[in-house]
């Protein structure tokens, strides 16, 4: 079952272009008889607003999807549409655009530069997108980190610098969020304290949030989840009753 509508859109009472749609989507990587199928013919619509899980064991595809819906690789065929733009019809320059204006991501390493406050980690990406003067702030406090804003990575914790991550992530207001993993290396209640964050931005912005994990536990709290299993879609439904992220437990 494909779904495309449903709860976390923007306005269920009525039908809108989804933020993510894929047809057929393939990716192969190598050639011939020693070709690796990471991703075997998916279709998706993926309703603006949704927080979706992906699920899957290592090697099902999910990081491979996440990675040709950002535009970080192109797949080898198939029809790839994000927040209203054909990924196959963009130029170099135009692709590189993309990703920095319409796509934020989070991964599960946090990559901060540890000579930079968190404040200005955020500030960074600010300026290269030219946002406004305040946004880094502002993305800052969105995260709960306003009392942090002038600390090194070094001096925060893990749960800390996953949430400036996400500010940077946020400071260029995209439609969508790709997160790879962002509890991955986190301990459960500050996995918590993360998830509350994505759940709240998301939420709070009618922002489209795709999750990849291999942690079953956090799909109680999406409102759509999708398997995958060797490159396939295996399941896919909408979540009648979203628990809370701080429910969440594994």
């Amino acid at each position: 079952m494909v779904v495309t509508e449903g709860r976390g859109a923007s306005d269920p009472g009525r039908a809108a272009a989804p933020a993510v749609r894929l047809v057929d989507v393939r990716k192969d990587y190598g050639s011939g008889e020693l070709a690796v199928r990471a991703l075997r013919g998916i279709s998706l619509d993926i309703a603006t607003g949704q927080f979706v899980v992906l699920l899957g064991p290592s090697g099902s595809g999910k990081t491979t999807l996440m990675n040709v819906v950002g535009g970080m690789e192109p797949a080898t065929s198939g029809t790839i549409e994000v927040a209203g733009r054909r990924l196959a019809d963009l130029d170099a320059e135009a692709l590189t655009t993309f990703r920095r204006e319409s796509v934020g991501f989070v991964f599960q390493f946090f990559n901060l530069i540890p000579t930079l406050t968190a404040l200005e980690n955020v500030q960074l990406v600010a300026e290269l997108v030219a946002a406004p003067d305040d946004a880094a702030r502002r993305a800052v406090e969105a995260v709960g980190l306003a009392e942090r804003a002038d600390h090194f990575p070094g001096a925060m914790s893990g749960g800390e610098q996953q949430r400036v991550a996400i500010a940077r992530a946020l400071v260029k207001d995209p439609p969508i969020l790709l997160c790879d993993e962002p509890t991955g290396s986190l301990d459960l209640d500050t996995g918590r304290q993360v998830l509350g964050v994505l759940r709240d931005v998301s939420r709070a912005a009618g922002r489209t949030v795709m999750l990849v994990t291999h942690n079953s536990a956090i799909a109680a709290m999406a409102d759509r989840v999708i398997r995958l299993r060797s490159g396939e879609v295996v399941d896919d439904r909408l979540v009648p009753e979203p628990i809370a992220p701080g429910a969440v437990t594994w």
